[in-house]
């Protein structure tokens, strides 16, 4: 059983007799109520952002603890223009040092928000300025890098997370709505899979299972519905801030058209009837309204989806309890979005293989990177202007979304598919599969890159490219 299948059965056992509300998250038409703009006076690259506790009202009665920004978490959406000067006023008044990195972008590694590239931290009590060119456009998004470990409130556990949105220059706009929705889990615990289900592998370490989940900061059973009109095309920007876990999204009776991976727009937009998102990972489809009803946008499993993983989608003059169907399939696949053209033979190849040590019961597993740990991992020496074809080489039994700071890859191989054109930040790397990137050194500095599952990242899966 792997850990995809463990929390599912897991997260069931909790959840069984949960119900799931007529309700919704709030949301306008641009960024939802829960993301307001957090431009400041008349400098539209100018925003200030206030790391503190908050507390959020998933539903009533439902309410959650934890550090985000502005008093919200998400925190507020910032919007800019490509290519524009930003400057981000960072005030830390929690009580624990913290980062914010700036997931996407091409920055300096002294702006990026990592610790281990040389960014400075953000002491509590203290402030940190953070100046960077906007670039590149699209879906961009902002949240802490600090080391959560064992503590369970710390890291992406908590509420540290917003949208970033960099306008390109030239954007067709062929919408007629925008919805930002950023879906998270929250009231994390760590659970040993020896005390859930009896079976292999009786070795593993703790995993992490979570009591509740929302799009934004709302639930499904809370808040406002997103409301449509027949014919409408609606831009959603979707992003996985979750800690650790994956999730796929349906709405039934439509598809979605896949316009855009990690901000990137892809060669070939197709309409599909399932997303899938690892950690980190952001999707921009267009969903062309045309079956009116009451509808559930919303995580393809039923316990993700009971926990609050939903959004409601309410057609003009219609009413009545939101309806939900499951998809024929689930199924996602990066290369659809892709092309066949060749692509320029590499510079160098790189092999890096991901294995787990286990931790036994109660304790954590460990990550190696071609056999070490960091901070022991050696670092990938690199040359500007060079291009690296890079195998990740997953050899464990769960899934890994690699993340590379301050670059965009290009995919050229998953699985056995080769493709061309797909543009990423982070892609996620199949248990027991293989997945190839094309990356070129174009931005000098230290540079990390990581699994963005925040059990992984903590306990070993981190490693530096350093340029020569």
């Amino acid at each position: 059983m792997n850990r995809r299948e463990f929390l599912r059965l897991a997260s069931a056992s909790v959840l069984s007799g949960a119900s799931v509300l007529s309700g919704c998250a709030s949301f306008s038409d641009h960024v939802g109520a829960s993301s307001p703009s957090a431009r400041g006076g008349g400098d539209a690259g100018r925003f200030s952002l206030r790391i503190a506790p908050v507390k959020l009202e998933l539903a009533p009665k439902q309410i959650i603890q934890t550090i985000g920004y502005n008093g919200s978490a998400p925190g507020p959406l910032l919007r800019v223009k490509e290519g524009q000067g930003v400057t981000v006023d960072v005030r830390n008044d929690s009580d624990v040092p913290e980062l914010v990195h700036w997931h996407g972008f091409y920055v300096p590694s002294d702006v990026d928000g990592s610790m281990e590239e040389g960014t400075p931290i953000v002491a509590p009590g203290a402030s940190r300025q953070y100046s960077f060119t906007a670039q590149p456009s699209g879906t961009r998004w902002y949240h802490t890098h600090a080391f959560a470990g064992k503590d369970l409130r710390r890291g992406l556990y908590s509420g540290q997370f917003g949208f970033f949105y960099i306008e390109p220059k030239n954007n067709p706009g062929h919408y007629d709505k925008e919805v930002f929705l950023a879906a998270h889990q929250w009231e994390p615990m760590f659970v040993s899979m020896q005390d859930i289900r009896k079976g292999p592998p009786p070795d593993n370490g703790l995993e992490v299972m979570y009591h509740a989940a929302s799009f934004n900061d709302k639930a499904l059973g809370s808040g406002e519905p997103i409301r449509v009109k027949t014919g409408e095309r609606v831009l959603f920007h979707l992003l996985n801030a979750s800690a650790t876990d994956d999730v796929t999204l349906a709405l039934p009776g439509h598809d979605f058209e896949v316009i855009a991976l990690d901000g990137n727009p892809v060669p070939n937009p197709r309409a599909v009837p399932v997303v899938t998102l690892a950690p980190a990972e952001r999707i921009d489809v267009i969903v062309e309204m045309k079956q009116p009803g009451v509808w559930i946008l919303g995580a393809v499993e039923d316990p993700m989806r009971e926990m609050g993983m939903g959004v409601v989608v309410e057609y003009a003059g219609q009413h009545g309890a939101p309806q939900w169907s499951k998809p024929q399939s689930s199924s996602w696949d990066y290369t659809l979005f892709g092309t066949s053209r060749g692509h320029p033979e590499p510079d160098q190849r790189i092999n890096l293989t991901f294995e787990k040590i286990l931790g036994g019961h109660g304790g954590f597993n460990r990550w190696t990177i071609n056999g070490k740990s960091w901070p022991d991992v050696d670092p990938l020496v690199v040359k500007e202007g060079q291009r690296y074809r890079i195998m990740l080489d997953n050899r464990s039994g769960d899934d890994h979304p690699v993340h590379f700071h301050r670059h965009t890859f290009e995919l050229t191989r998953v699985g056995q598919k080769t493709t061309a054109g797909v543009l990423k930040d982070t892609v996620n790397v199949p248990r027991r599969q293989s997945v190839e990137i094309d990356l070129v050194a174009d931005d000098p500095g230290l540079t990390l890159y990581h699994c963005h599952m925040q059990l992984h990242m903590d306990f070993g899966f981190m490693g530096l490219l350093k340029y020569v």
